[in-house]
Formats: C-alpha cells, structure tokens, sequence
C-alpha cells in the first residue's frame, strides 16, 4: 500500500482511481444526494435525514467503482483522503476540470 505526505501528492491517484466516465458519474450523483439530504435536514430540522448520508454517498461511489471501474474503492486504503478527494473531485466536475 502506498503512502501519501499530503493530499497534494494523494489527488492524481484519486483521480486516477475514477477514470470511467460511469464511476464518476455515480460519485456525482451520490454526492448531490448527499448535499439534498443534508438541505434536507437543516430545512425539516429532523437530523435522521443524515442518516442517508453515507447510503448516498458511500452507496452510489462503490457501485460505480464495482460495476463501472472495476477496482476497489480509495476508501478502504486511504479514508480521509478519499473522502477529501470526492469533494474535491466534485468542486471540479463543477468547475469543468473533471469531465462526466
């Protein structure tokens, strides 16, 4: 298993890792839902919404990895940074750096 100093060095194996079209899309779309249940919440005030958080999140991210990449999720091997990373990858999709 390799390591990583920092997120820096950590981002281009991510990305890396999420080079089907499909995978990412999933991630996407899983991490809106994320951001709708958390809205979700805070406008219902009844936090069991984010109880939905991670089977958005997590689900929606391994099924692309599993049915469309083919690999096994950042997330067993680097937690912190893979979580970092699906946001970070998410800021680019909408900023147009990572194409779905």
């Amino acid at each position: 298993m390799s390591r990583y100093s920092n997120f820096r060095e950590f981002y281009p194996f991510y990305l890396a890792e999420h080079a089907n079209r499909n995978c990412r899309r999933m991630h996407f779309i899983g991490t809106s839902l994320v951001l709708v249940v958390v809205a979700a919440a805070a406008a219902l005030r009844d936090a069991r919404w984010l109880l939905l958080a991670p089977l958005f999140g997590y689900g929606f991210a391994w099924i692309g990895h599993f049915a469309f990449e083919k690999n096994r999720p950042a997330t067993f091997r680097h937690p912190l940074y893979s979580f970092a990373g699906d946001w970070v990858m998410y800021a680019d999709v909408l900023r147009g750096r990572v194409r779905l």
